[in-house]
C-alpha cells in the first residue's frame, strides 16, 4: 500500500526553511578558517562557557588574546593550542575496579 501526501507550497517551502536554519550553524563552522578571529561572543560559544567567565580568564592572562582598539579579539589557532594546554592526560586505569551505582 502507497500513499502520497500533497502540501501546499508555503509549507514546502516552511520545512525547507527550517532545515537550512538548522544546518546553517554547522556549515559556517565548518567553513570557519582555522586562524578565524573571534570575539568574545563567538569564543564563548566556541568554548561553551558564558562570556562572563571569558572576562574572567582575560583579566587572569590565563588565555591568549589581543585588543582592536579596546575590543577584545582571539585568534582561533592560539586558542586550540591553548586548550590542548590545558588538557590533563589520564593517568591510568583506576587502582581498583569503578562499581556501577544500582
Amino acid at each position: 500500500m502507497k500513499t502520497e501526501f500533497e502540501f501546499p507550497d508555503p509549507v514546502i517551502e516552511a520545512i525547507a526553511q527550517k532545515v537550512v536554519d538548522s544546518l546553517r550553524p554547522l556549515l559556517v563552522r565548518k567553513q570557519e578558517a582555522p586562524d578565524a578571529i573571534l570575539t568574545v561572543d563567538q569564543l564563548a560559544e566556541y568554548l561553551g562557557i558564558g562570556k562572563q567567565r571569558v572576562y574572567e580568564v582575560v583579566s587572569l592572562k590565563t588565555i591568549p588574546y589581543f585588543k582592536v582598539g579596546k575590543s577584545l579579539r582571539f585568534r582561533r589557532s592560539a586558542i586550540d593550542k591553548w586548550i590542548e594546554s590545558q588538557s590533563i592526560p589520564a593517568s591510568g586505569p583506576p587502582a581498583r575496579p569503578l562499581r556501577i551505582a544500582k
